[in-house]
């Protein structure tokens, strides 16, 4: 996978959440904007201070940490 570089996460900044870079835009809402059925242009309209590219990214982290698994570690 190509390296994120306009996705951040920091424990001061939305609890930790994946966030664009600079914002306090998570992840999850642009998901969940786009679920709801906004398109690229109409999340970049309501959130002025990102770019297409910035909701591009953070669609990609989110199908990336869709696809992970938890695997339990056996008790020694």
């Amino acid at each position: 996978m190509r390296q994120l570089s306009r996705i951040t996460m920091d424990p001061e900044v939305m609890g930790g959440k994946p966030c664009v870079r600079g914002t306090r835009v998570t992840v999850g809402t642009i998901v969940g904007l786009i679920a709801a059925g906004r398109d690229v242009e109409e999340v970049v309209e309501a959130y002025p201070y990102l770019d297409a590219e910035d909701v591009r990214e953070a669609l990609t982290y989110a199908a990336w940490r869709s696809e992970e698994r938890e695997v339990p570690l056996d008790s020694v």
